[in-house]
């Protein structure tokens, strides 16, 4: 069936995404009625869960929030924290924290481009078939996750829901040695992604610019990983702990999620963002690789994020071989923290954009609030807006090649929609 005026597209159950969501579809007279990405799956309540708990808890318990990304969870949940308790970690400590999420990325960025994002371009249902096809190439993507799982296990005691992060540091460093015997699988890993980058880069790439603003973290130096001062492609910045002036959540009556907006504007966060106003920062080689595979300085295509994701995993390659060449052992796995009454801001780069942790905490160290906006709950108005784009420049399309060219649309953004559904409007009649 080719172009008609009305037409309703309804998929029940996204699938190659985390979590549980469908999408709904609706043209009328050739216009785009209704673009809906519903998010039904029940909320998590993680935000009712930490209040009341000791200040030294919220890194293990909001780890569990994502099995994909927990590392990005406890570093932004440290941040906060120690940020309440007046408390910066510098020196080798923050640069095994910056080695342990490297990790994170490397293994995060590999799964969604081999066995989630990868078989779109290639016309393949999910990464069995790929694999079957294409086996040598699946095996590369998998021997790079393996890698960034190393790191995991290494310096977070294991690579799903890390056990060796704490308030202040780590409970337990590891020697030089243990970190030089991890240089062996990096530098093969290092090959396996610039090839990654080549592959991908020959992707078919549908046309689409995206207009909104972009917002991630900037340091001074290197690419936004563990750190840095949020900024927006307006080119205002502002202070991790004015984040909830500028991001504003509000609800939605499609999703158990939120929704969010940057000074009341559509916005987007994740690997386009980050590269986009951070490709400067970029290491060496992961430079020349973004150039070599014709990204520019900025890129606002959203299926060109596989691209990006590609390039991603050769610089955090890269800044974790930094690491470990330049690794000395701390006299001390953790510096003291000492509860005080206060609030505190955490902001780090998760592998699918900014994640802002903040914590009230009493005197005593109880946590009397906590706020977690994840990056999925802010990209959430973006992508239902991408959608909408592709429908209406690709309406001569039959129903399920448009179907599927949506779903491709929303698995751009590699949403984790578990960790964005964290709200829940409850009322009750009667007593």
């Amino acid at each position: 069936m080719t172009h008609r005026a009305n037409r309703t597209l309804q998929v029940a159950g996204l699938a190659r995404v985390e979590g549980e969501g469908a999408l709904h579809v609706r043209t009328v007279g050739g216009q785009v009625d209704e673009v809906r990405l519903d998010i039904y799956e029940p909320p998590r309540f993680f935000e009712a869960f930490l209040r009341g708990r000791n200040f030294r808890e919220p890194p293990d318990i909001t780890a569990r929030i994502c099995g994909i990304c927990p590392v990005a969870y406890q570093m932004s949940a440290c941040q906060a924290i120690e940020d309440a308790c007046g408390v910066r970690v510098g020196g080798q400590l923050r640069a095994l924290r910056r080695l342990l999420y490297c990790g994170e990325w490397i293994s995060s960025h590999a799964l969604h481009v081999y066995l989630l994002h990868a078989p779109d371009f290639l016309g393949f249902p999910d990464g069995i078939a790929l694999a079957a096809a294409d086996r040598a190439t699946v095996e590369r993507g998998l021997r790079l996750k393996k890698a960034g799982n190393r790191i995991m296990d290494l310096v977070g005691g294991r690579a799903i829901h890390p056990v060796n992060v704490r308030v202040g540091g780590f409970y337990r460093v590891p020697a030089p040695e243990e970190l030089r015997g991890l240089a062996g699988t990096l530098r093969e890993a290092l090959y396996d992604a610039l090839a990654t980058a080549e592959w991908v880069a020959g992707f078919d790439f549908p046309d689409l610019d995206v207009p909104h603003d972009l917002l991630a973290l900037r340091e001074d130096d290197g690419y936004p990983l563990d750190r840095g001062t949020p900024h927006v492609s307006t080119g205002i910045d502002f202070p991790v702990s004015e984040f909830g002036d500028h991001v504003v959540e509000h609800q939605v009556p499609h999703s158990t999620a939120l929704h969010a907006r940057l000074d009341d504007r559509v916005f987007l966060v994740g690997p386009l963002a980050r590269y986009s106003l951070n490709s400067d920062r970029l290491s060496l080689i992961a430079r020349e690789a973004a150039a070599a595979v014709g990204l520019g300085t900025v890129c606002r295509n959203p299926f060109k994020s596989i691209v990006v994701r590609a390039v991603e995993i050769v610089y955090a390659i890269e800044e974790a071989l930094s690491i470990i060449d330049s690794y000395e052992r701390p006299e001390v796995p953790c510096v003291e923290v000492h509860p005080r009454a206060g609030t505190g801001h955490g902001a780090t780069e998760a592998p699918r954009g900014l994640l802002y942790h903040r914590y009230d905490l009493g005197a005593d160290g109880r946590v009397l609030a906590a706020d977690i906006v994840p990056p999925t709950a802010q990209n959430q108005t973006a992508i239902e807006d991408d959608v909408t784009r592709v429908v209406r420049a690709h309406q001569h399309l039959d129903d399920h090649a448009l179907q599927s060219l949506c779903e491709q649309t929303i698995r751009n953004h590699d949403p984790c929609i578990s960790c964005s559904a964290h709200f829940l409007d409850f009322s009750r009649e009667g007593t």
